[in-house]
């Protein structure tokens, strides 16, 4: 889908500032660039579509079919696959994390997407197939569901609505008084369309220096940090190899896709394969451009709250998959 921007950042790169492949620094800008322009083309669109649809499904409207209907958690399991079906990485998800909270969707519902997204897709499905097989693979993919939906729950059961920003706060006031304005004046589409563009603009503005300053920060890990660094931390006679590659996994900001193949030279390295997955799972699904960028939406607590839910259940995870691999 991104192609495009790949290669412009590959041309600027490479063939503009003639910077040699494989050098640290060419490789951060590259990544820089590529991801700044892929998360603000993904803030545009989502805020721009979800401003539509606010503009005729109001807010209050989908918060109480919401509260009224008891799905049974099925609500949560159908925001991890919706994940699964967006082949985004955790800072490319961030953008429709702000739509979801903008549209009133339950807090719980929304980070049920934002943890499963980065986690599996159809694209690391194809590539842990043929790396690690169809058994592991299903694992794999269950498991990462089943993270986002329990989380998930975990997550709105604390009621964490309060530790959102102002900011956040802000915007959600400003979506009701536009469906309010919308509904009271009858405004057509194309009346609707500058109201709704004014509010993409306001909300762009808020966030981007929090992307540009996240986005660095991760350009500058992917750059700079090899993935040898944390091999001698994770070897099978550690006890506390699981938790110890899950937390020095964060600084690492990649893909599933990106981060396949250091899995596979890990585990031809003979580290243990649900270790190995549980350094590939805080990759993904945590990263510190990630909570630079939630910072703009959520205090601090609340992000320190969402690693720390996260982090234990990759933690499991990756016990239990030592145990059954």
């Amino acid at each position: 889908m991104f192609d495009w921007i790949q290669h412009i950042a590959d041309w600027f790169v490479f063939d503009t500032l003639h910077l040699e492949k494989g050098n640290h620094l060419a490789e951060a800008l590259n990544f820089f660039i590529y991801d700044t322009t892929k998360i603000l083309i993904l803030l545009v669109v989502v805020i721009f579509i979800m401003g539509i649809v606010n503009s005729y499904f109001p807010v209050d409207k989908v918060k109480n079919y919401l509260s009224r209907n008891k799905l049974y958690g099925l609500e949560y399991l159908m925001a991890s696959l919706f994940g699964v079906v967006t082949p985004f990485c955790s800072c490319s998800s961030v953008p429709l994390f702000i739509g979801f909270v903008r549209g009133g969707i339950p807090l719980g519902v929304t980070f049920a997407f934002l943890i499963t997204s980065p986690l599996v897709n159809e694209v690391a499905i194809g590539l842990f197939i043929g790396l690690f097989g169809i058994q592991t693979t299903l694992i794999y993919v269950v498991s990462g569901i089943l993270l986002g939906t329990i989380s998930g729950i975990i997550l709105q059961k604390l009621k964490l609505e309060r530790f959102l920003t102002p900011w956040v706060k802000e915007v959600l006031a400003n979506a009701q008084r536009e469906q309010d304005q919308f509904e009271d004046e009858k405004q057509s589409f194309q009346q609707r369309l500058p109201i709704i563009w004014a509010e993409v603009v306001k909300i762009l503005k808020g966030i981007i220096p929090y992307v540009i300053i996240g986005i660095a920060v991760g350009g500058l890990m992917h750059g700079y940090i090899p993935a040898g660094f944390f091999e001698h931390y994770m070897n099978k006679d550690n006890l506390f190899a699981v938790p110890i590659a899950t937390i020095l996994a964060v600084p690492m900001y990649s893909n599933a896709s990106g981060i396949l193949p250091v899995v596979q030279v890990l585990v031809a390295k003979g580290i243990p394969l649900g270790t190995a997955i549980a350094f590939m799972m805080g990759v993904v699904a945590l990263s510190l451009p990630e909570a630079m960028l939630l910072k703009k939406v959520m205090s601090l607590k609340l992000i320190g709250i969402f690693f720390g839910v996260v982090t234990l259940c990759i933690i499991l995870s990756g016990y239990l998959f030592n145990l059954i691999l």
